[in-house]
């Protein structure tokens, strides 16, 4: 027999202890996807105020100052991506389903730029696992950041992602901004998505620019009740613009982060459900091999105990008869 009792009784507590393990691991995603999908909700209405400031502030500039605001004005056909990955093994294709679908959509992107210097994106990779994926398609991250591990380490996070992107800005490195992340869509399922973050969406602008508002009381940006004061309204406007589009480059960062870990945990619950399974085949395969062997172990010493008992027994017999 290849495997002896003791072998079988070894490999079940092992067997047993893996499937503790993988059972805790599937209560800590389940509970982290109920926490990611919580701060989502949360933060809707604070997405929501954010835009009726835009649209107060879209309604009172021209669009040449709202586009610069946006972020307009680097030199054109350069682009920047940030994608979300993970920093951490049993995911599943978690990694590998967004890390192709940045390839994909930056390569039609980049297609279209005549300049072939200009055709490398700048690409940030947050998460190490997807780090490595893009660098192997052969687009070599900028930046890296490593994967918060809470909810309240996001925005950390978020204000990194805004200086480092900032920074290659200012210096005209790149003129328009996507990210790259999953999305759960139902259950254990998520789907890789893409987002234009910078220059601001045209269409989006109009629809805040034309969605009416909820009160009959328009409000405005006002400086001061003085003379001089309202001639610097106009100022404190484009100001006032600036400072909302960094509170949705916030939000939406802070968004795609915990959708993106809500899909990260998902595909681990989602593989560890499926890792439980094995573990318990495994387990009755194990069990019956192991009664089995036990069983014919049982049996043997039960034929040799009858096998001594009849050799003995058949001298005597012999010398009955006699």
């Amino acid at each position: 027999m290849s495997d002896t009792t003791a072998n079988l009784r070894h490999k079940i507590a092992s067997a047993g202890d893996l499937q503790a393990v993988v059972r805790t691991m599937k209560s800590l995603a389940a509970s982290s996807i109920n926490q990611y999908e919580q701060s989502v909700r949360a933060l809707g209405d604070y997405a929501r105020t954010v835009e009726l400031g835009l649209s107060i502030c879209f309604r009172a500039i021209d669009p040449v100052s709202a586009a610069n605001g946006a972020g307009q004005g680097a030199d054109a056909g350069v682009i920047g991506a940030i994608v979300f990955g993970s920093d951490q093994g049993l995911v599943g294709q978690f990694n590998d389903r967004v890390a192709d679908h940045a390839v994909k959509t930056l390569a039609g992107l980049t297609h279209q730029v005549q300049d072939a210097a200009r055709r490398q994106p700048r690409v940030w990779a947050v998460g190490e696992r997807v780090q490595a994926r893009l660098a192997d398609a052969g687009l070599a991250p900028t930046g890296h950041f490593a994967v918060p591990s809470a909810v309240a380490a996001i925005t950390a996070l978020v204000g990194e992602i805004l200086v480092a992107t900032e920074a290659h800005q200012r210096q005209s490195e790149f003129s328009v901004l996507y990210l790259f992340y999953n999305r759960p869509s139902s259950a254990a399922v998520y789907a890789p998505v893409d987002q234009r973050l910078l220059p601001l969406d045209d269409s989006w602008r109009r629809s805040l620019t034309d969605a009416p508002w909820p009160t009959n009381n328009l409000p405005e940006v006002i400086v001061g009740d003085t003379e001089a004061n309202r001639g610097a309204n106009r100022g404190a406007d484009t100001a006032t613009l600036r400072a909302l589009i960094r509170e949705h480059l916030f939000v939406s960062l802070f968004r795609a982060c915990a959708e993106s870990l809500a899909s990260e945990n998902a595909s681990r619950l989602a593989a560890m459900q499926r890792a439980d399974k094995n573990i318990e085949e495994l387990l009755e395969t194990l069990n019956a091999t192991f009664h089995q062997r036990r069983q014919s172990a049982i049996d043997a010493e039960l034929f040799d105990v009858i096998a001594g008992f009849e050799a003995l027994a058949k001298p005597r017999r012999s010398a009955q008869r006699r």
